[in-house]
Protein backbone atom coordinates (compact mmCIF):
# COMPACT_ATOMS: atom_id res chain seq x y z
CA UNK A 1 0.00 0.00 0.00
CA UNK A 2 1.16 3.51 -0.58
CA UNK A 3 2.99 5.31 2.14
CA UNK A 4 0.91 8.33 3.00
CA UNK A 5 2.52 10.31 5.74
CA UNK A 6 0.02 13.10 6.29
CA UNK A 7 -0.33 13.53 10.03
CA UNK A 8 -2.44 16.66 10.50
CA UNK A 9 -3.58 19.93 8.98
CA UNK A 10 -6.39 19.97 6.47
CA UNK A 11 -7.08 16.27 6.54
CA UNK A 12 -10.35 16.51 4.63
CA UNK A 13 -8.55 18.29 1.79
CA UNK A 14 -5.79 15.71 1.86
CA UNK A 15 -8.26 12.85 1.60
CA UNK A 16 -10.28 14.29 -1.27
CA UNK A 17 -8.88 12.04 -4.00
CA UNK A 18 -10.08 9.03 -2.05
CA UNK A 19 -13.66 9.96 -2.64
CA UNK A 20 -13.64 10.94 -6.27
CA UNK A 21 -15.67 7.88 -7.31
CA UNK A 22 -18.29 8.63 -4.66
CA UNK A 23 -21.08 11.10 -5.27
CA UNK A 24 -20.29 14.26 -3.40
CA UNK A 25 -23.63 14.49 -1.63
CA UNK A 26 -23.40 10.91 -0.47
CA UNK A 27 -19.83 11.26 0.63
CA UNK A 28 -20.45 14.23 2.82
CA UNK A 29 -23.46 12.52 4.39
CA UNK A 30 -21.20 9.89 5.83
CA UNK A 31 -17.56 10.47 5.32
CA UNK A 32 -17.13 14.09 6.20
CA UNK A 33 -16.39 13.33 9.81
CA UNK A 34 -14.14 10.40 9.03
CA UNK A 35 -12.18 11.59 6.03
CA UNK A 36 -9.14 12.68 7.95
CA UNK A 37 -9.22 9.63 10.15
CA UNK A 38 -9.33 7.34 7.16
CA UNK A 39 -6.45 9.10 5.51
CA UNK A 40 -4.42 8.52 8.62
CA UNK A 41 -5.70 4.99 8.83
CA UNK A 42 -4.52 4.24 5.34
CA UNK A 43 -1.26 5.97 6.01
CA UNK A 44 -0.48 3.08 8.30
CA UNK A 45 -0.49 0.54 5.51
CA UNK A 46 2.95 -0.58 4.47
CA UNK A 47 4.38 -1.64 1.16
CA UNK A 48 4.98 -5.07 2.62
CA UNK A 49 1.28 -5.64 3.22
CA UNK A 50 1.30 -7.86 0.17
CA UNK A 51 -1.76 -9.94 -0.41
CA UNK A 52 -2.47 -12.43 -3.14
CA UNK A 53 -5.09 -11.83 -5.74
CA UNK A 54 -8.22 -12.15 -3.65
CA UNK A 55 -10.30 -14.05 -6.18
CA UNK A 56 -9.80 -17.59 -7.43
CA UNK A 57 -12.76 -18.92 -9.32
CA UNK A 58 -15.67 -19.10 -6.92
CA UNK A 59 -13.42 -18.62 -3.90
CA UNK A 60 -12.62 -15.19 -2.55
CA UNK A 61 -9.61 -14.68 -0.31
CA UNK A 62 -9.78 -11.58 1.84
CA UNK A 63 -6.01 -11.46 2.06
CA UNK A 64 -3.83 -10.84 5.08
CA UNK A 65 -2.63 -8.01 7.26
CA UNK A 66 -4.36 -4.68 7.28
CA UNK A 67 -5.67 -5.11 3.73
CA UNK A 68 -7.31 -8.31 4.84
CA UNK A 69 -9.13 -6.44 7.59
CA UNK A 70 -10.29 -3.80 5.12
CA UNK A 71 -11.48 -6.44 2.66
CA UNK A 72 -13.24 -8.22 5.52
CA UNK A 73 -15.15 -5.07 6.38
CA UNK A 74 -15.81 -4.39 2.70
CA UNK A 75 -17.27 -7.87 2.20
CA UNK A 76 -19.68 -7.42 5.09
CA UNK A 77 -20.66 -3.95 3.95
CA UNK A 78 -21.33 -5.28 0.46
CA UNK A 79 -23.68 -7.83 1.97
CA UNK A 80 -25.54 -5.31 4.12
CA UNK A 81 -25.79 -2.78 1.30
CA UNK A 82 -27.25 -5.39 -1.05
CA UNK A 83 -29.78 -6.48 1.57
CA UNK A 84 -31.07 -3.00 2.30
CA UNK A 85 -31.08 -2.06 -1.38
CA UNK A 86 -33.46 -4.93 -1.99
CA UNK A 87 -35.63 -3.92 0.98
CA UNK A 88 -35.73 -0.38 -0.33
CA UNK A 89 -36.51 -1.41 -3.90
CA UNK A 90 -39.28 -3.85 -2.96
CA UNK A 91 -40.44 -3.10 0.58
CA UNK A 92 -42.70 -5.58 2.32
CA UNK A 93 -46.31 -4.50 2.12
CA UNK A 94 -46.80 -4.60 5.88
CA UNK A 95 -43.92 -2.29 6.69
CA UNK A 96 -45.18 1.04 8.01
CA UNK A 97 -44.42 4.30 6.26
CA UNK A 98 -41.99 5.20 9.03
CA UNK A 99 -40.26 1.85 8.75
CA UNK A 100 -39.91 2.20 4.98
CA UNK A 101 -38.38 5.62 5.51
CA UNK A 102 -35.97 4.18 8.06
CA UNK A 103 -34.88 1.36 5.81
CA UNK A 104 -34.32 3.86 3.02
CA UNK A 105 -32.06 5.79 5.35
CA UNK A 106 -30.15 2.76 6.53
CA UNK A 107 -29.74 1.60 2.91
CA UNK A 108 -27.98 4.88 2.24
CA UNK A 109 -25.66 4.40 5.22
CA UNK A 110 -24.66 0.90 4.21
CA UNK A 111 -24.05 1.90 0.60
CA UNK A 112 -21.81 4.68 1.87
CA UNK A 113 -19.88 2.31 4.10
CA UNK A 114 -19.37 -0.02 1.13
CA UNK A 115 -18.32 2.74 -1.26
CA UNK A 116 -16.09 4.34 1.33
CA UNK A 117 -14.13 1.14 1.90
CA UNK A 118 -14.00 0.36 -1.82
CA UNK A 119 -12.55 3.76 -2.63
CA UNK A 120 -10.03 3.48 0.18
CA UNK A 121 -8.75 0.05 -0.83
CA UNK A 122 -8.60 0.90 -4.53
CA UNK A 123 -6.62 4.03 -3.89
CA UNK A 124 -4.11 2.63 -1.47
CA UNK A 125 -3.99 -1.05 -2.26
CA UNK A 126 -4.60 -1.25 -6.01
CA UNK A 127 -5.22 -4.77 -7.21
CA UNK A 128 -5.85 -6.13 -3.74
CA UNK A 129 -9.53 -5.43 -3.36
CA UNK A 130 -11.89 -8.38 -3.44
CA UNK A 131 -14.32 -8.77 -6.28
CA UNK A 132 -17.95 -7.76 -6.08
CA UNK A 133 -19.74 -10.46 -4.14
CA UNK A 134 -22.96 -12.12 -5.26
CA UNK A 135 -25.52 -12.20 -2.48
CA UNK A 136 -27.75 -15.18 -1.85
CA UNK A 137 -30.86 -13.97 -0.06
CA UNK A 138 -32.98 -16.98 -0.95
CA UNK A 139 -33.49 -17.73 2.76
CA UNK A 140 -34.99 -14.30 3.46
CA UNK A 141 -38.69 -13.55 3.06
CA UNK A 142 -38.63 -10.00 1.76
CA UNK A 143 -42.41 -9.98 1.33
CA UNK A 144 -43.13 -9.86 5.05
CA UNK A 145 -42.15 -7.37 7.74
CA UNK A 146 -41.19 -10.18 10.09
CA UNK A 147 -38.82 -11.66 7.53
CA UNK A 148 -37.18 -8.32 6.81
CA UNK A 149 -36.77 -7.44 10.48
CA UNK A 150 -35.37 -10.84 11.40
CA UNK A 151 -32.77 -10.59 8.67
CA UNK A 152 -31.98 -6.96 9.51
CA UNK A 153 -31.37 -7.85 13.16
CA UNK A 154 -29.17 -10.75 12.13
CA UNK A 155 -27.10 -8.59 9.76
CA UNK A 156 -26.72 -5.71 12.19
CA UNK A 157 -25.81 -7.86 15.18
CA UNK A 158 -23.36 -9.73 13.01
CA UNK A 159 -21.81 -6.52 11.74
CA UNK A 160 -21.36 -5.06 15.21
CA UNK A 161 -19.78 -8.24 16.54
CA UNK A 162 -17.53 -8.41 13.47
CA UNK A 163 -16.12 -4.92 13.98
CA UNK A 164 -15.73 -5.57 17.69
CA UNK A 165 -13.86 -8.79 17.02
CA UNK A 166 -11.65 -7.33 14.31
CA UNK A 167 -10.37 -4.55 16.54
CA UNK A 168 -7.64 -6.70 18.04
CA UNK A 169 -6.46 -7.67 14.56
CA UNK A 170 -5.80 -4.12 13.47
CA UNK A 171 -2.10 -3.36 13.43
CA UNK A 172 -2.29 0.39 13.22
CA UNK A 173 -3.97 2.37 15.95
CA UNK A 174 -5.40 4.83 13.45
CA UNK A 175 -7.53 2.06 11.97
CA UNK A 176 -9.51 2.04 15.19
CA UNK A 177 -10.65 5.60 14.59
CA UNK A 178 -12.60 4.67 11.51
CA UNK A 179 -13.62 1.21 12.71
CA UNK A 180 -14.99 2.76 15.87
CA UNK A 181 -17.05 5.27 13.92
CA UNK A 182 -18.48 2.67 11.60
CA UNK A 183 -19.35 0.24 14.37
CA UNK A 184 -21.11 2.99 16.29
CA UNK A 185 -23.42 3.53 13.32
CA UNK A 186 -23.95 -0.20 12.95
CA UNK A 187 -24.82 -0.41 16.65
CA UNK A 188 -27.46 2.29 16.22
CA UNK A 189 -28.95 0.36 13.35
CA UNK A 190 -28.92 -2.81 15.43
CA UNK A 191 -30.61 -1.15 18.39
CA UNK A 192 -33.33 0.33 16.23
CA UNK A 193 -34.22 -2.78 14.24
CA UNK A 194 -34.13 -4.87 17.41
CA UNK A 195 -36.67 -2.59 19.02
CA UNK A 196 -38.84 -2.72 15.91
CA UNK A 197 -38.93 -6.48 16.14
CA UNK A 198 -39.12 -6.81 19.95
CA UNK A 199 -39.65 -3.72 22.05
CA UNK A 200 -36.95 -3.27 24.68
CA UNK A 201 -34.50 -5.70 23.10
CA UNK A 202 -32.11 -3.01 21.86
CA UNK A 203 -29.45 -4.09 24.39
CA UNK A 204 -30.70 -7.52 25.41
CA UNK A 205 -28.50 -10.04 27.18
CA UNK A 206 -27.94 -12.05 24.02
CA UNK A 207 -25.83 -9.23 22.58
CA UNK A 208 -24.64 -7.31 25.64
CA UNK A 209 -22.98 -9.31 28.40
CA UNK A 210 -24.94 -8.41 31.57
CA UNK A 211 -21.88 -8.99 33.75
CA UNK A 212 -19.52 -6.75 31.79
CA UNK A 213 -21.83 -4.46 29.87
CA UNK A 214 -19.76 -5.14 26.76
CA UNK A 215 -21.08 -5.94 23.33
CA UNK A 216 -20.50 -9.32 21.76
CA UNK A 217 -17.38 -9.80 19.60
CA UNK A 218 -16.86 -12.51 17.01
CA UNK A 219 -13.76 -13.66 15.17
CA UNK A 220 -13.68 -13.46 11.36
CA UNK A 221 -14.06 -17.23 11.26
CA UNK A 222 -17.22 -17.06 13.36
CA UNK A 223 -18.63 -14.14 11.39
CA UNK A 224 -17.93 -15.64 7.99
CA UNK A 225 -19.37 -18.95 9.13
CA UNK A 226 -22.67 -17.14 9.69
CA UNK A 227 -22.46 -14.82 6.71
CA UNK A 228 -21.49 -17.48 4.18
CA UNK A 229 -25.09 -18.61 3.68
CA UNK A 230 -25.85 -15.18 2.24
CA UNK A 231 -22.93 -15.12 -0.22
CA UNK A 232 -22.60 -17.34 -3.28
CA UNK A 233 -18.81 -17.19 -3.42
CA UNK A 234 -16.82 -19.05 -0.80
CA UNK A 235 -15.10 -16.53 1.43
CA UNK A 236 -11.67 -17.31 2.85
CA UNK A 237 -10.85 -15.10 5.80
CA UNK A 238 -8.27 -17.39 7.36
CA UNK A 239 -5.45 -14.85 7.02
CA UNK A 240 -7.30 -11.69 8.00
CA UNK A 241 -5.13 -9.67 10.32
CA UNK A 242 -2.16 -12.06 10.07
Amino acid sequence: MSKITQTGGDEAEFAKPLYVPIKRRSFFMYAGATAGATALLLAGCKDDDNNPSPTNGNSVSLGSGDVGVLNYAYALEQLEAAFYAQVKANPAADLSTAEKAYFTNIASHEALHRDFLKAAINRDAPGQIIADLTPDFSSIDFTKRSGVLAAAVAFEDLGVSAYNGAGKLIKKVDYLLVAGKIVSVEARHAAYVRDLMTAGSFAADDIVDPTSGLDKARTPSEVLGIAQKYIKQTIDGSKVGM
